[in-house]
């Protein structure tokens, strides 16, 4: 990513939408996959100013809610903002409201792959699915192991390499990964979801 992209502002829906035609289908499903009552919103923008990401998403955390809240399925689902979103939930902590941001931008990835809409951030995908694979395999990220396979698979062999130099010499990279000794509890939470965009 660029720096023009990094520090761009973020995108803002086009046209004016018709109170009438709004659907309103895509919010249900979103608070009935999540628990979260995303009707509470009222867009103060208190989950912008924690987000350590801010500066790389193309719509806020409250335009990405409003994006749902006026059924707008393709433009939320093939936003940037979904798949950048680490879910720290700095922006759940910050709401006046306790709305689970972290958990809505959950469903909303699960909705893209499951849709089959296409990735704003591919790589980030594929990201997402070495954690996973990662998670499958021992029950906790093996941070080495998924950086290699991503390298493997992005061919971006020297990208971040300063990074991961840093992370080896404090020690936050394991060169052998620990697995959870009960792995059979951790698979109920993993099922079903493949990370693999359709």
């Amino acid at each position: 990513m660029s720096p023009s992209q990094v520090w761009a502002k973020p995108a803002a829906p086009e046209k004016v939408i018709p109170a009438g035609r709004l659907d309103r289908s895509l919010a249900w499903e979103i608070m009935e996959r999540t628990g979260e009552d995303i009707s509470r919103c009222y867009h103060c923008g208190s989950c912008a100013n924690g987000c350590p990401f801010i500066q790389a998403l193309d719509y806020r955390p409250n335009q990405v809610l409003r994006l749902v809240q006026f059924g707008m399925r393709r433009e939320v689902l093939t936003c940037g903002a979904i798949w950048v979103c680490v879910g720290c939930n700095t922006c759940s902590s910050q709401c006046p409201m306790a709305i689970d941001m972290g958990a809505v931008m959950d469903v909303l990835r699960h909705l893209a792959i499951e849709e089959g809409a296409v990735v704003a951030e591919p790589d980030i995908l594929g990201f997402h699915q070495e954690v996973l694979r990662s998670l499958k395999r021992y029950g906790r990220a093996h941070k080495l192991g998924i950086m290699w396979r991503y390298k493997l698979k992005t061919r971006s062999w020297l990208k971040d390499m300063d990074v991961g130099l840093k992370m080896l010499a404090r020690r936050k990279l394991e060169f052998k990964p620990s697995r959870v000794r009960a792995l059979q509890e951790i698979a109920p939470f993993i099922k079903g979801y493949t990370g693999e965009a359709k």
